[in-house]
């Protein structure tokens, strides 16, 4: 079984210690700006840093969630290519948004497309694994009592 999930818990690991990164870097430029919590504004540049990582955290739970649904369902070698190549996609992010606001925009748009992708992988895979004659067994289990009903 763990040869069924290794690449999407590698993918998972690297994605925690992308976000320990980030969180870090926010520790650094309070330090070097001398912001101390709970302020969140100050030197500009420090405020790029804290806004970026605040942004990759919002996104992190709906990656993981896409990541492990498409990977389960769909296929855990593509998955895990798209969450390696999102996770380089949210660090470019993070590295040109601390240097320069515009400098967020390719790599939240590359983000953002293979997020898509992987909810279309997710939705795929969902929609392949119901529509598969064993699947239906559900829906007979549940249709059961209606027809129990309708019969009396």
């Amino acid at each position: 079984m763990r040869d069924q999930m290794d690449l999407l818990a590698t993918v998972t690991v690297l994605g925690v210690l992308e976000q320990a990164y980030f969180a870090l870097q926010v520790i650094y430029a309070r330090r070097k700006h001398k912001i101390s919590p709970p302020e969140t504004a100050g030197h500009p540049e420090f405020e790029r840093i804290f806004r970026a990582q605040a942004n990759c955290s919002e996104y992190f739970p709906i990656f993981i969630s896409l990541l492990w649904v498409a990977g389960i369902f769909f296929h855990q070698g593509v998955t895990a290519v798209c969450g390696l190549l999102y996770l380089y996609a949210r660090l470019k992010y993070f590295q040109g948004y601390a240097v320069a606001a515009q400098g967020r925009l390719g790599p939240l748009y590359a983000s953002a497309w293979l997020l898509w992708l992987l909810l279309g992988l997710a939705m795929a895979g969902l929609l392949a694994h119901f529509l598969q004659p064993h699947s239906f067994t559900w829906m007979a289990a549940l249709a059961q009592p209606l027809q129990q009903t309708s019969a009396q």
